[in-house]
């Protein structure tokens, strides 16, 4: 069997520094460790947290109630209210948003200072996109689909701040740049997608092109490791989505002749490694 592992697969640049920084808390013998939501989406890294103490907040009433200790904000970002109560509160702040999302909330900001409408390409849920919403001071929307455009309401007149969650499916974002064009709106677009995640995306769907089998691995809540998945389906029907090794079965690979396999910007190594070498012994 012909195994093709993709170069991009694994930790991005964002994610290892935000997930590195906890452990720097932890090995200089901090306690009372915290992270704003799940450092990362994925259940391996947040479990061994866990064990070794660190606490997670899943919301701003949680935070509120910590008087005391550290305070890691992790790549997805936060609003600028959560920065506000660390402040508030006394605490330690170790801020590790990406570096390509403190971008989008400083355009988003100076954008909506000016008036502009805000909207953002993404899945509204996703915390990121939540962060991103809360640096704007004017009228925000989130689309994630051509539904979502034909329910859109703007002004007369207003113009609109185009901005993409970082992680966004490159080609669904300009196709729906294009449908907002075409209905005559004045929009400024600001692509804020990360190249890395254009680069991995594009690699993925290059070797699934490819192959007779794809494995796309990452936690199950991971954004861009499901739309990794979706790219991937579209150009091989055998595309199979696994967490770990455990997720693995082997009998959907039997007389496969050659299979590609990625991982999402949460991923361990030592996972991605795992897999791939039990899927090169078959």
């Amino acid at each position: 069997m012909e195994v093709k592992l993709a170069k991009s697969a694994g930790f991005c640049f964002g994610v290892k520094r935000a997930v590195d920084k906890v452990y720097e808390q932890l090995e200089k013998g901090n306690t009372d460790v915290y992270t704003y939501g799940p450092i990362i989406h994925n259940e391996v890294v947040v479990d061994d947290l866990a064990q070794k103490g660190v606490i997670v907040l899943n919301d701003i009433s949680e935070l509120e109630s910590i008087k005391k200790g550290t305070i890691v904000i992790r790549s997805h970002g936060v609003s600028e209210r959560v920065y506000q109560i660390i402040e508030k509160n006394g605490l330690q702040l170790v801020d590790a948003t990406c570096p390509f999302v403190k971008k989008i909330h400083r355009i988003v900001k100076e954008r909506s200072v000016q008036g502009e409408h805000i909207l953002i390409i993404g899945n509204e849920n996703h915390p990121e996109v939540e962060g991103i919403k809360g640096w704007c001071e004017s009228n925000v929307s989130v689309v994630n689909s051509l539904e979502d455009i034909h329910d859109l309401i703007v002004l007369k007149n207003e113009t609109i701040c185009v901005v993409s969650q970082t992680t966004f499916n490159y080609n669904k974002f300009k196709y729906l740049v294009e449908i907002l064009l075409e209905k005559g709106y004045d929009i400024n677009v600001v692509n804020t997608i990360c190249s890395a995640t254009n680069e991995r995306q594009s690699e993925a769907r290059k070797i699934a092109r490819d192959v007779d089998a794809m494995l796309i691995i990452g936690g199950k809540h991971s954004s861009n490791t499901q739309k990794l998945y979706e790219i991937c389906k579209e150009e091989c029907k055998n595309t199979y989505y696994v967490q770990t090794l455990v997720d693995l079965d082997k009998s959907q690979l039997q007389s496969i002749g050659s299979i590609g396999i990625t991982a999402g910007a949460s991923t361990p190594n030592n996972i991605i490694e795992e897999v791939h070498t039990n899927v090169r012994k078959f």
